[in-house]
């Protein structure tokens, strides 16, 4: 059994959480991105998922779920929405996707028998969920952003891809946030600047940035990030991640 909580960052959004509990937790699991060297054999080396989050249903956070859900029987934590979509067009199967882990804005989860638990955020963006390059996007939900709590562990808010809101500020009211994983590489997503206003309004401890250099388009580097946490004299410590690295989180 583990003594901390470990993160693992894949590149893009795509993070693994493993609990103190030995309990192993993916969000938005698109292993084999682009920038991952080692995805074939990361994405092998999961034979353990208990639980797979999906933000909202782009490819590029949908990712690989279906394919490890199947192998895992990791059960599926989404919008009740996006979670229908998930199941009827991508084929995650159904009863890996029920109302034990699927919820919606406002509510909060118990999960694991008490190991973790999730409360489900807005997030500013789309959710189209896409079968295939001929037909248009399905129906997704709105998308979302998660705030889930270790127990024993640290309280972590991932903002799914989202512009800047003023109701972030709302968020650490009723959790403090240990962790904050934030979208800054722009143009499809707020960038380093915005980033850094949403980090001021959730006050995280660590902030880890996520969602940029995946694709040309995405600009937004952790260097200008640091940058403008630094203007606005942001307390949260910068944790900038290589793809592939692991760190481990001391007991809460």
């Amino acid at each position: 059994m583990a003594s901390q909580t470990q993160i693992t960052w894949y590149g893009q959004s795509a993070f693994k959480i493993t609990t103190p509990g030995g309990q192993v937790l993916l969000i938005d699991p698109w292993i084999t991105n682009p920038k991952n060297p080692n995805a074939k054999d990361d994405l092998a080396e999961l034979k353990k998922v208990d639980l797979i989050f999906v933000t909202h249903g782009h490819g590029d956070h949908v990712g690989d779920a279906v394919e490890i859900a199947k192998r895992t029987r990791a059960k599926l934590v989404a919008s009740f929405d996006l979670g229908d979509a998930l199941v009827k067009f991508l084929g995650y199967p159904a009863e890996l996707a029920e109302m034990d882990t699927i919820g919606h804005f406002g509510g909060e989860l118990g999960l694991l028998n008490g190991d973790a638990k999730v409360l489900f955020v807005r997030a500013h963006h789309g959710s189209g969920v896409t079968i295939d390059d001929k037909s248009g996007p399905r129906y997704g939900g709105s998308p979302g952003g998660f705030v889930i709590s270790i127990r024993n562990g640290p309280v972590i808010y991932h903002t799914g891809d989202t512009d800047l809101f003023g109701d972030m500020a709302l968020i650490p009211e009723f959790d403090k946030i240990d962790i904050m994983m934030v979208c800054i590489g722009d143009h499809f997503t707020m960038g380093p600047k915005r980033a850094a206003d949403a980090v001021k309004l959730v006050n995280p401890g660590q902030v880890i940035p996520m969602h940029y250099g995946t694709f040309p388009v995405l600009t937004g580097t952790p260097e200008e990030f640091g940058r403008e946490l630094k203007k606005r004299d942001a307390k949260a410590e910068l944790r900038v991640m290589k793809i592939g690295e692991k760190i481990a989180l001391p007991p809460s």
